[in-house]
């Protein structure tokens, strides 16, 4: 099964593979500063909640190495905080962003010779865990998949929560591979997730390469697929998840839940807890990205729309936790999520 070195480090520097290029090329590039990561955050060379946050925390020892080189800071909390604010702004709506800076910055303290190493262990530490925790919700989730008898068991997923958009194996294409690997007898019905294409570029792909049945269809057709009785359960991922349920997806992805709910079919959404942000109390709390208006106007690098037509980008959606059947996560699935259950993820 797939793994991409997404965001890696690599003799000094962190080495990314340039997903807006593809399926057409693999291609890697390599970024040496703070500023140079969150660009290529913002720019979408990575993307996917875990892998932005695995991204960031290499971000930040690249950054220490950086400054060392001209000697040790007095403060690396001083030295280090334009670069890591510079991260932290770089994509508003991955909370995952925001964690891992979290989980780095307390290193910054101690013997100060010490530091850049610290860091750079504990960004790979970040990424080790991710790859880890998605084999995890992978397993737990295929394991309460419907099973329909005497055909395969048919899977849609939105935009792209795989090996790309993590450390590797990935969320929702986690709990595909795993369901492969299990009951063997899976085909995936992927939506193209305009307007960045997401599911059309990258998740039918990466399950390609992977041997899996995929059939690729516009978003506007899951309704249609749904009342045919083509599709037996959505997976999708999250780029924040607040408190209470309510998941953060890509744009469409609310929609897909009406549908699903209307035709009686399982939406499911898996994401470590580290896209859990415990801080939003409701999906109302969760910031929604909007991008630029090319994206909607051009595809591909070509316009397809009026010259002068006004745009509406938001990137992002939130479904209602009463819209979730289950949430899987690396510390277990919570069947129809509240506030109380997913406390209870986290041991408290």
């Amino acid at each position: 099964m797939s793994i991409f070195d997404v965001a890696v480090w690599n003799n000094g520097v962190v080495r990314m593979l340039d997903q807006r290029l593809l399926p057409q090329e693999e291609s890697y590039l390599e970024f040496a500063s703070a500023s140079e990561v969150a660009e290529a955050i913002r720019d979408m060379v990575v993307r996917g909640a875990p892998a932005i946050g695995c991204a960031a925390a290499f971000g930040v020892a690249v950054e220490a190495f950086r400054l060392a080189r001209d000697g040790i800071p007095v403060s690396w909390s001083l030295a280090m905080a334009p670069g890591m604010e510079r991260l932290r702004l770089a994509r508003p709506t991955a909370v995952n962003l925001v964690w891992a800076l979290e989980r780095m910055r307390p290193l910054l303290e101690g013997e100060p010779a010490l530091v850049p190493e610290r860091l750079l262990a504990e960004a790979e530490q970040i990424r080790q865990e991710d790859i880890a925790s998605c084999r995890v919700m992978g397993r737990l989730g295929a394991a309460i998949l419907p099973r329909p008898q005497g055909r395969p068991l048919a899977i849609m997923t939105h935009c792209n929560a795989g090996a790309l958009a993590t450390a590797g194996y990935g969320t929702a294409l986690g709990v595909i591979r795993a369901a492969v690997e299990l009951y063997k007898d899976v085909v995936v019905f992927a939506t193209e997730t305009r307007p960045y294409l997401q599911g059309a570029r990258l998740t039918a792909w990466e399950l390609l390469r992977d041997g899996i049945d995929v059939t690729l269809m516009t978003d506007s057709m899951a309704g249609h697929a749904m009342s045919r009785g083509l599709i037996d359960v959505v997976v999708v991922g999250a780029d924040r998840v607040a408190a209470n349920g309510d998941a953060a997806n890509k744009i469409g992805t609310y929609v897909h839940a009406v549908l699903a709910r209307r035709h009686a079919i399982p939406f499911m959404v898996a994401c470590p807890l580290s896209t859990i942000d415990r801080n939003a109390v409701s999906g109302a709390q969760i910031p929604i990205e909007e991008r630029a208006p090319e994206e909607v106007t051009h595809c591909l690098g070509h316009r397809s729309a009026a010259l002068g037509v006004k745009v509406f980008n938001p990137a992002f959606d939130v479904t209602p936790a009463e819209l979730v059947s289950a949430l899987i996560t690396e510390q277990g699935v919570v069947h129809a999520p509240n506030t109380e259950k997913i406390r209870g993820l986290f041991g408290c």
